[in-house]
């Protein structure tokens, strides 16, 4: 294992997020803000609580979640995907470095990335809402787990996108759409029968834990 080639390509792609770290913590704190102003206050005033749990603490794990999977879906596959536009996938694919090493530091910074959001999301909703973790532990190895899942997704995106559109056509098509749908803003279990059912074959339904 080349952990130095590893190394670089991490640290590389970690010092591209840093450089904008305004616009990376500051662009999650507002669109928390403005979920829980809008949501909090239109919807929050009509549904005090929901299966026991006040309506703002409520939709938090929804919003870390949809933040999570675009973050870590879009940072997977813009860091594999700016070097093939720009031309230096050669340098890199010339280099004494295997493919897995490859996938490990680009993955490994993506997930890290997200998991940097999360976070700061999680910090955001604390300011609002009061919030109860009753298994800390479990809920880091989830965000992690979830930010590796969806960054190796972003990856393989990358890999496959031959322009920037196709970038977002995943995010947005398809990631974004089945958070909404996935009980993350409201329970499954307020739904008709035959919506329930049907929600079910959405596999994010599960990721709320609802």
């Amino acid at each position: 294992m080349n952990f130095q080639a590893v190394k670089a390509i991490y640290f590389f792609e970690m010092a591209r997020f840093f450089r904008t770290l305004l616009q990376s913590f500051v662009s999650p704190v507002i669109s928390t803000s403005l979920y829980f102003v809008v949501f909090g206050t239109a919807i929050g005033s009509r549904i005090q609580e929901v299966e026991g749990i006040s309506y703002g603490a409520f939709i938090v794990p929804g919003l870390i979640m949809l933040s999570v999977m675009t973050q870590a879906t879009s940072n997977g596959s813009f860091g594999i995907y700016f070097p093939k536009f720009i031309g230096t996938i050669y340098e890199l694919l010339s280099a004494p470095i295997s493919y897995f090493e490859i996938i490990l530091g680009y993955v490994g910074a993506a997930a890290t990335k997200a998991l940097f959001i999360g976070l700061v999301i999680l910090a955001t909703a604390a300011i609002f809402v009061d919030l109860k973790i009753l298994h800390p532990v479990a809920m880091i190895l989830f965000l992690v787990l979830t930010c590796i899942s969806f960054s190796l997704l972003g990856f393989i995106l990358g890999i496959w996108a031959r322009n920037f559109e196709q970038l977002q056509l995943v995010p947005l098509l398809v990631v974004t759409p089945l958070v909404f749908l996935g009980g993350s803003f409201y329970s499954v279990s307020m739904l008709p029968p035959i919506w329930q059912t049907i929600s079910l074959f959405n596999k994010l339904v599960g990721t709320f834990f609802r």
